[in-house]
């Protein structure tokens, strides 16, 4: 690939401050249609009766095909460093997304 084009597909990404700081979340929800994923990222609290999404992010399925295979490579990455992530049981949690209606 010459230079030229290389020098086409660089994207300059600006992250600023507030989104630096990032937003904890301990449970994501994903759903998804024929043509996009939703993957709702949740931050839970031990007893908290109610939870609120903090972030909702829409994806094509091609992104979220990319998203799999890129987390997958960093997270054997992380093992291959750290060892392996160890999965701890957890309760079922009772989702509840709005009202629900009764006929």
């Amino acid at each position: 690939m010459s230079d030229s084009k290389q020098e086409e597909q660089k994207i300059n990404i600006e992250l600023d401050e507030t989104t630096a700081e990032g937003t904890y979340s301990n449970l994501a929800i994903i759903n998804h249609s024929i043509s996009e994923f939703i993957v709702d990222f949740i931050s839970m609290m031990p007893g908290a009766p109610k939870a609120k999404v903090k972030s909702r992010i829409i994806l094509t399925p091609q992104h979220a095909k990319r998203l799999q295979k890129a987390l997958s490579e960093n997270i054997q990455r992380f093992e291959q460093a750290n060892g392996e992530i160890q999965f701890q049981e957890q309760p079922p949690i009772p989702l509840n997304f709005g009202p629900t209606g009764e006929a």
